[in-house]
C-alpha cells in the first residue's frame, strides 16, 4: 500500500482522464469545466477521481504482485470482483452526498424519476472496470518495455563478452604459432634470425599497441599481414612457392576489425601441403574498392591436412566464422571450399568508416 500511496502524483493524469470523459458526455469542454468546478457535481467527480485511482493501485502494487504473479489467478479475480464492486458502490455515495450537499434530492439533482441507485451503479461500475483496464495496460506495456530493453542490454552484454573472449582466446594462439615459428628459424638458419626477430617485434607492437580498438585502420591490418607472410616465408621450406597480390591502394579512411583476415592466412600456412610429388602452394589476393574487400587465399593441401583445416582445434576457422557474424551480420560473404587437393577461403566485406577523431584546438598562449 506504501507503494500504491507514492504514486499520487499521478493524481493530475487521472483529473485529465475523467475530464475527457466529460467533455465527451456533455460536448463542451467548458461546460464540462463549469460543470467541475461550479456546481454539485464537483462531489461526484473527486469520488470518481480518488476512489478510482485509490482502486486502480491497490491492484497493481497489491493484488498483482500478491495472487497474480505468483499464479493464484482465481484468487486475484475474487479479490479484483471485489474491490471493483467496492469502489463503484462507494462512488455510488457520492451522486447521494452531491444531492445532500446542495440540498436537493438524487431525483431532481441528477433528473430520474426511478431505480436512481441502479442507474447510479451502471455509470460508476463500467467507469471503474475501464480505469482499472487502462491503467494495468499501462503497467504491462511499461513492464514490456523495461524488459525489452534489459533483453537487448542483456544480449549486448554477452555479444561483447564473446568477443572479447573470441579475440583473446585468438591472440595467445597466433603468438604461440610465431614463436614457434622464431625458434624454428633460430634452429634451421641462425644467419635469418635477426630478420625474423625484427619481423616478429613488428607483430608483436601491432599486437599489443594497435589492435585495442575494436576498429584498426585497414593499412596497418594489411602492413601486419606483410610482415607474418614475410616471416612465414622465412619457416616454409622450399617446396612451398607463396604468392601475393596484395593492393597497396586503401580507401581513405577504411578500417577493419583487428585480426579478422589473419586467422585465414595462418590457417594456410599451417596446412599447406608438402608433398614432394607435387606443387605445394599458397595464393593470398586482396583488394580494395570503394567500402568493399575482397580476400581470397588457397592453399594445397593433402586430405588430411583439409579436415584438420576445416576443424582446427575449434580455435581458428569457427573462430572467425562467429567474429563475422557478430561483427559483421548481413555485411560479410564467406565462402569456404576443399576440393581437388585444394583449400580455398573467399570472403567479401563492407569496410567500416573510421570514426572521426576530434580536432583539439591549441590553447592559448
Amino acid at each position: 500500500m506504501q507503494k500504491a500511496l507514492s504514486k499520487l502524483y499521478h493524481i493530475p493524469f487521472w483529473l485529465a482522464y475523467h475530464y475527457l470523459w466529460w467533455v465527451v458526455a456533455m460536448g463542451n469542454p467548458w461546460k464540462a469545466a463549469h460543470s467541475i468546478l461550479f456546481s454539485p457535481y464537483a462531489v461526484k467527480f473527486v469520488f470518481y477521481v480518488v476512489l478510482q485511482a485509490v482502486a486502480v493501485y491497490f491492484n497493481l502494487y497489491y493484488l498483482i504482485p500478491k495472487y497474480l504473479e505468483k499464479g493464484r489467478l482465481r484468487s486475484y479475480i475474487g479479490y479484483l470482483g471485489i474491490t471493483l464492486l467496492a469502489t463503484a458502490l462507494a462512488i455510488v455515495s457520492g451522486y447521494y452526498l452531491s444531492a445532500w450537499l446542495a440540498h436537493q434530492s438524487v431525483e431532481k439533482l441528477f433528473g430520474r424519476d426511478t431505480n436512481c441507485f441502479f442507474y447510479f451503479f451502471g455509470e460508476a461500475m463500467p467507469s471503474t472496470l475501464a480505469s482499472t483496464t487502462l491503467a494495468m495496460s499501462i503497467k504491462l506495456t511499461k513492464n514490456w518495455i523495461r524488459t525489452e530493453r534489459w533483453k537487448q542490454l542483456l544480449e549486448k552484454e554477452k555479444l561483447e563478452t564473446e568477443l572479447r573472449f573470441l579475440k583473446y582466446q585468438f591472440n595467445p594462439h597466433f603468438l604461440f604459432n610465431s614463436i614457434n615459428s622464431i625458434f624454428f628459424l633460430i634452429h634451421k638458419n641462425p644467419d635469418v634470425a635477426s630478420s625474423s626477430l625484427a619481423k616478429f617485434s613488428e607483430l608483436l607492437r601491432h599486437h599489443l599497441y594497435e589492435c585495442n580498438d575494436d576498429l584498426v585502420p585497414l593499412d596497418k591490418e594489411i602492413a601486419y599481414l606483410h610482415n607474418f607472410i614475410a616471416l612465414e616465408k622465412l619457416r616454409q621450406n622450399t617446396g612451398v612457392a607463396v604468392v601475393t597480390d596484395i593492393t597497396d591502394k586503401f580507401p581513405p579512411g577504411a578500417g577493419i576489425t583487428p585480426f579478422i583476415l589473419m586467422t585465414f592466412v595462418e590457417n594456410a600456412f599451417k596446412h599447406v601441403s608438402k608433398d614432394n610429388d607435387r606443387d605445394n602452394r599458397i595464393e593470398i589476393r586482396l583488394h580494395a574498392k570503394t567500402n568493399m574487400l575482397e580476400f581470397e587465399v588457397s592453399n594445397s593441401s593433402s586430405p588430411l591436412a583439409t579436415r584438420q583445416a576445416v576443424h582446427y582445434g575449434g580455435i581458428g576457422l569457427k573462430n572467425v566464422q562467429r567474429r563475422l557474424d557478430l561483427i559483421y551480420p548481413g555485411r560479410h560473404d564467406l565462402a569456404i571450399r576443399h576440393h581437388d587437393g585444394a583449400f580455398q577461403v573467399n570472403l567479401r566485406m563492407e569496410l567500416t568508416p573510421l570514426p572521426a577523431v576530434p580536432i583539439t584546438q591549441p590553447a592559448l598562449p
